[in-house]
């Protein structure tokens, strides 16, 4: 087939995507994970578009470790379509430090929650994984069908295992029973109601936090760095401890009123996508893609038939750092600690199935960090 003909059929296909499938706007939809950094932005999209049947639970309300909490609930509910967004995530240092967590916690929510949306008929259900789940070491941008091709970078294999399990479990049940579980694999993540815990949050959160706590230490704004340690103590010190005691715990944390201290060279390069439009882009697959879709007809074998979701752009965390501290306004230095690990070097994915589904990206990682930040102000 000639470039033009592929183009064209890729177009149309796009199109005919988006105007089937629709889900009715009364239909139960349940949202896992409704309170974190993409489950929130899903659960304000949904009901912007009209949505008005949706189920949330806190952790203290559901606890998804526990089956016979989850069965109950799926019981009392009968939800129609299932969004699970729960997961237990972290950056380089809670990733490697609580391995065993990381496995564990994430293979139980998904068997409990894929298992019940089985057993209870649900008739699609979206999983989130991570762009972590690809080899450390593989061609970019990462395409699908690079899964399961090379070894794991270490510092988040177990996690990366867990979400593997989870896609493998969607697949499998689509393939042995004709169910409708699809799996989308984004990349990094940042934006409203993240987690800028300094012990365990992802690099921009982490970074947005670190420089603005710096910038108020360099001006001497006590009243603005207790209001924050108030709203996120450090290892358990808050506002109501002593100037020495903040400037101690922040320092552990590479934050002083002259430097911020980043882990690693800088020199890895990674991609952001902002939380609202990963929400977009799935609510997008919940209402126009099928399992069908996601993969070639013919083929003897299916698998990779989960979808990554990003920009297909990539920055690097120096670079992301620079524009942090220029929104942020930080006077003071930006060094970094080469003897702490970077994580894999390089990790941007491969956007052209999602695409050829009929989504795209708008807002640049420019206009996020504007955004972030003034998010976090407020």
């Amino acid at each position: 087939m000639s470039p033009c003909l592929c183009v064209l059929k890729n177009n149309l296909r796009a199109i005919f995507i988006v105007y089937k499938n629709m889900i009715e706007k009364s239909a139960k939809i349940y949202i896992a994970g409704h309170r974190g950094l993409v489950g929130s932005a899903i659960w304000k999209n949904l009901e912007a578009k009209g949505y008005t049947n949706l189920v949330g639970r806190t952790h203290k309300e559901l606890d998804l470790l526990d089956g016979v909490a989850v069965k109950r609930f799926f019981d009392e509910e009968k939800p129609e379509y299932v969004i699970l967004a729960a997961a237990h995530v972290g950056g380089i240092m809670a990733n490697n430090t609580y391995r065993a967590d990381f496995i564990y916690e994430n293979l139980q929510i998904q068997q409990n929650v894929i298992g019940e949306s089985f057993r209870h008929g649900v008739k699609k259900l979206l999983f989130l994984g991570s762009t972590c789940i690809y080899p450390r070491d593989i061609e970019q941008p990462m395409k699908e069908d690079a899964l399961l091709t090379s070894t794991l970078e270490y510092t988040n294999e177990p996690y990366a295992i867990a979400k593997i399990a989870g896609l493998k479990m969607c697949e499998s049940f689509n393939l042995q029973y004709g169910t409708n579980y699809i799996a989308v694999m984004p990349t990094n993540l940042y934006g409203p109601n993240d987690n800028f815990h300094l012990e365990n949050s992802h690099v921009l959160p982490a970074m947005v936090r670190k420089i603005h706590l710096a910038k108020c230490l360099n001006e001497g704004d006590w009243t603005a760095v207790r209001k924050d340690m108030d709203a996120r103590p450090v290892e358990g010190v808050s506002g109501a401890n002593t100037n020495d005691e903040i400037l101690a715990i922040l320092a552990k944390y590479g934050i002083t009123p002259d430097e911020v201290r980043l882990w690693g060279t800088g020199k890895p390069l990674r991609e952001f996508l902002w939380s609202e439009e990963m929400a977009d882009a799935s609510v997008y697959v919940l209402e126009h893609v099928d399992f069908k879709d996601t993969y070639a007809e013919g083929n003897r074998e299916v698998r990779n038939c989960h979808i990554n979701i990003g920009t297909g752009k990539e920055i690097t965390i120096a670079a992301l750092a620079q524009l942090i501290v220029d929104e942020v306004g930080f006077k003071g230095r930006l060094t970094f600690d080469s003897t702490k690990p970077d994580g894999t070097m390089r990790k941007l994915t491969d956007v052209s199935k999602l695409h050829a589904l009929g989504w795209h990206h708008q807002i640049e990682i420019e206009e996020g960090v504007k955004r972030m930040y003034r998010w976090y102000l407020s």
